[in-house]
This record gives structure tokens, sequence and C-alpha cells, in this order.
């Protein structure tokens, strides 16, 4: 049974399609708090998300761009908003489409079953799970786990990225500019936002055991080191 998590802030709306949903058989998640988008998101892992563009505290894009951080599953607006605009800033900050209010139920749940058939059935892709390992260190990407022996910790998709990056380069330095362009295209965010990630992924490998292991090298870039098997 696919999970689908409902941010809707219109309690009429909110409950038709949560009634639709379960005539098909799919469980449903409202979310009633709208600060805690992302502690439900993280705490269901949802299979698709439906999400209204005009929110409480924060709008459905930053959710939206906070998801995407997190999981690939496929995020649907349901918006009374419909320029060409909003559904391209949608677009543009991860969703997989924009539907606008009034509309037809049925559309709606063609629209669903096609986006899980996508991500997850029949029309999903079928390699194998991608992994990249460096001296036993393995990255699992779909999972955004890290692991080495019995140690694991789980990622964002933003240190799933650049932990992938450090590990396809290894041993060899990784620029500024090239970990901006993986982890944010071609957005422009302050160089500041990697120095953040940078100390994340740090601080998860620490937990791990692997204190040192990504070197800064002044005026270039980072690296990855396998301190685990050098002993330094």
């Amino acid at each position: 049974m696919s999970t689908i998590m409902i941010v809707e802030d219109d309690p009429k709306i909110n409950q038709l399609l949560q009634n639709q949903l379960e005539k098909y058989g799919y469980h449903t998640v409202n979310v009633e708090h709208f600060d805690r988008v992302m502690e439900v998101f993280k705490e269901i892992r949802p299979d698709l998300v439906l999400l209204d563009v005009n929110l409480p505290k924060f709008d459905g894009f930053y959710w939206c761009r906070q998801m995407r951080q997190e999981s690939n599953c496929p995020i649907l607006f349901i918006s009374a908003r419909d320029s060409k605009m909003d559904q391209v800033m949608a677009l543009e900050n991860g969703a997989d489409d924009y539907i606008t209010k009034p509309f037809d139920y049925d559309v709606v749940m063609a629209k669903i079953r096609s986006q899980l058939r996508r991500a997850y059935g029949l029309y999903a892709p079928q390699e194998g799970e991608r992994t990249v390992e460096v001296a036993g260190l393995k990255l699992f990407l779909e999972r955004m786990e890290l692991m080495m022996h019995e140690s694991k910790v789980e990622l964002s998709k933003k240190e799933a990225l650049l932990l992938e990056a450090l590990m396809n380069q290894y041993p060899r330095v990784v620029s500024r500019e090239r970990l901006l362009e993986k982890l944010w295209d071609e957005q422009f965010v302050d160089e500041n936002t990697l120095n953040v990630y940078i100390t994340r992924v740090r601080g998860k490998l620490k937990d791990m055991g692997l204190e040192g292991a990504v070197e800064t090298v002044r005026g270039s870039g980072y690296r990855l080191r396998a301190v685990w098997e050098d002993g330094q």
C-alpha cells in the first residue's frame, strides 16, 4: 500500500483528497501543523506528496526544496495559482507535476498512479542499486546511507551527492566550484552553504570513527583521505 502525504491547509479539499485516495486503497497522512512538515516527511517517508503552494509559515516551493534534499519521491503540486510562473517555479524547485484547482479527481488519481508507476512500478528503472566504494567505505546512493563494516549513518541528499563527488575523484582534489555545481546545479548559493555541508559530512564520518577523512586543500577544494586505511 503506497503512502501519500497531503500538505494542504484547506480542510475541505484535504478531506476530499483523503477520501478519494483511500477509496483506491492508498494510505494517507495529512499534515496538521505546518511548522512540522519536514518532521512528518522524515518520519513517514511517503511514496508521493501532494503539496499546496499557499501554506502557513512557508510556501510549498520552500517545502519542495527541503524534501528534495531528503528524497526523490514524486511531488505533485495542487494549487489555485495557475500562472505560468508558478508552474515553472514548482518544476524548477523539484516538483514532478503541477495540477491547478478546481481539479477533476479522476485526473488527479491518474496522475498519482502514473507517478507511482514511474517511480516504483512498471516504468521504474530496473538497474541495480548505485553504489560507490573507496577502501571498504561504501555509499548507497538510492538509500542515502554510508557504511563501513558494521558502522552505518544516514545522509541527506546533498550530503550523499557531496560524498559521491569526493569518492568518485578519490584520491584527487575536487574543487569548490565542482562541488557547488554538483550540489546546486546552476542555482546561485552562498559559498558558506557548501561549508555547512562539508561540516555535516565530516560530522557523519566522525560518528563512524573516520575523523579527518575529508581534507581541505587550501586554494583548491577538498579531497577524501582513507585515514582508516593508512592509520593517519
